[in-house]
């Protein structure tokens, strides 16, 4: 036998018969050839049966880097743009949403302004021809407020002169009734049943236009009383303290006593003191001559007031004396 043929036989030998050693021969096999089995070839079976991966060790887990910690996501951008303040105001307020009850405010808001704004306005007038004025008649109307000053201190001296005359007379029962005499012709004069004469002067409206109403007459009244006039007279009616004037159509009517222009006022009083008082500016002449009215104003040192009006007694009203 040659070497060729004893090579393999000892090769025999040493791997010997399978089926002899059981189940040996195969993993002998596997031993000698383990390249020759491919991993892929591995069954389902072996690939369960794989074991878990040992932990790791203290060393290995301390050379492992620590996991980063996660990241928040980035804020998404809003699908609509932020709005300024200025914009969220302008949609507030547009368009509006009014409510009945703002509604209601708003009306009475607008009531109460539009008044405030015509009281300003009524106040300006006075007020603007004041401004507008020259200066002589400014110093005319400071003469008058201290003519009608004058007038009150010497009312308070007449006043207190009567009280000491009675206090110091000897016969107090003659004074007192001379003094009601006095008093009783004053106050006949003022209640218009006793005639006067005195200084004063006669004012003439002459009006061609028809334009002259009853407020005009009574504010040029109302006027000449406040510059100290003691009696006066419109057309032969008699001014007293209860005088109510009337429009009934054409002319004017005094105390039911219908009269027409041109109307003619005849006051007593302090002449100097009357007629600036009706010039003032902005007063009862320039008022009547926008309504194309003429006024003439003349001065006398003797005027007589003879229209009476007859004494009536009150109904209710008594004499309070104690």
């Amino acid at each position: 036998m040659s070497d060729h043929d004893e090579r393999p036989a000892e090769a025999a030998e040493e791997q010997g018969d399978p089926r002899e050693n059981g189940g040996d021969g195969g993993n002998r096999l596997r031993k000698v050839l383990p390249q020759e089995v491919p991993p892929a070839a591995r069954t389902a079976g072996e690939a369960h049966a794989k074991p878990a991966p040992a932990p790791p060790t203290a060393g290995e887990a301390r050379a492992r880097p620590e996991p980063e910690p996660e990241r928040a996501p980035a804020p998404q951008p809003d699908a609509e743009p932020r709005l300024t303040g200025r914009q969220r105001l302008a949609q507030g307020v547009w368009p509006p949403r009014v409510t009945r009850a703002q509604l209601i405010v708003a009306v009475l808001l607008f009531g109460l302004g539009f008044g405030l704004a015509v009281q300003v306005a009524s106040n300006s007038d006075s007020d603007s021809a004041l401004r507008g004025a020259r200066q002589e008649d400014l110093v005319r109307i400071l003469d008058e407020l201290d003519d009608r000053t004058q007038r009150l201190e010497d009312e308070k001296q007449g006043l207190e002169k009567q009280r000491d005359e009675l206090e110091n007379s000897s016969d107090q029962a003659e004074e007192a009734r001379k003094q009601t005499v006095e008093k009783e012709r004053q106050l006949g004069i003022l209640a218009g049943t006793v005639a006067a004469q005195g200084p004063g002067i006669t004012m003439t409206i002459e009006d061609t236009k028809g334009t002259v109403e009853a407020d005009m007459l009574l504010d040029a009244i109302q006027e000449l009383r406040a510059a100290g006039a003691e009696a006066i007279q419109v057309n032969g009616v008699r001014v007293v303290a209860g005088t109510y004037l009337t429009d009934p159509g054409k002319g004017v009517g005094v105390d039911g006593n219908k009269i027409n222009a041109p109307y003619r006022f005849k006051v007593i009083g302090k002449p100097q003191d009357l007629e600036p008082a009706l010039n003032i500016p902005g007063g009862v002449v320039q008022t009547l001559e926008k309504e194309q009215a003429t006024v003439t104003i003349e001065r006398s040192t003797d005027i007589l007031v003879d229209a009476l009006r007859a004494a009536k007694r009150p109904d209710y009203a008594r004499s309070s004396s104690r």
